[in-house]
């Protein structure tokens, strides 16, 4: 997998984080860097950690399921993606009320990191350094969810359902992707 897809996969999977981000900039009243450095920094870890594990737990069941790895990949991705797609948009109003609180905060990152899980999963099945992938997924979304704050603060809702549609449709895309070069190539 090359650096490029591992780029745009991280986008993707930010884009859960991302609305969230946005819902916590729209709750503050005023914003402040530290805000934005606790959000990107417990979206961030998490998002490098759930494909770390996903990726060993992929890994040790590698041998029984090497013949349909693409197909897993693609149906992961494809799910994943069209949930993004699909979601309510309701989902993440709830939310933003929340304070930044350590309890709220894990909660947020564990339920924005579930779809990093499922990639990972996919990442044993294919030739990835995980280790860079990861770290790569994590500060890509440390970024985008610490600029999400401001930007929600500034913007508000305008933007939050076109970021997570558009995540949506990369990891389909990419799922797509994977499984025709599998069957084509």
């Amino acid at each position: 997998m090359s650096y490029f897809e591992i780029f745009f996969i991280a986008i993707g999977l930010s884009m859960d984080a991302f609305a969230v981000s946005i819902c916590k900039g729209l709750s503050l009243k005023k914003i402040e860097l530290k805000n934005s450095l606790i959000v990107g920094f417990y979206f961030g870890l998490f998002q490098t950690i759930m494909p770390l594990i996903g990726y060993f737990l992929g890994s040790s069941l590698r041998d029984f399921i090497i013949s349909i790895d693409h197909w897993i990949v693609f149906v992961l991705l494809g799910f994943i993606g069209l949930n993004m797609i699909m979601e309510d948009d309701n989902n993440s109003k709830k939310i933003s009320n929340q304070g930044l609180d350590f309890k709220t905060m894990i909660v947020l990152a564990i339920a924005t990191s579930i779809d990093a899980l499922a990639v990972g999963i996919t990442f044993a099945f294919l030739d990835v350094n995980i280790f860079f992938s990861t770290l790569m997924i994590g500060i890509i979304t440390f970024i985008i969810c610490a600029f999400g704050v401001k930007i929600g603060n500034v913007f508000g809702h305008k933007y939050e359902r076109k970021a997570q549609v558009f995540g949506g449709i990369v990891l389909v895309l990419i799922g797509l992707k994977i499984l025709m070069e599998h069957l084509f190539f």
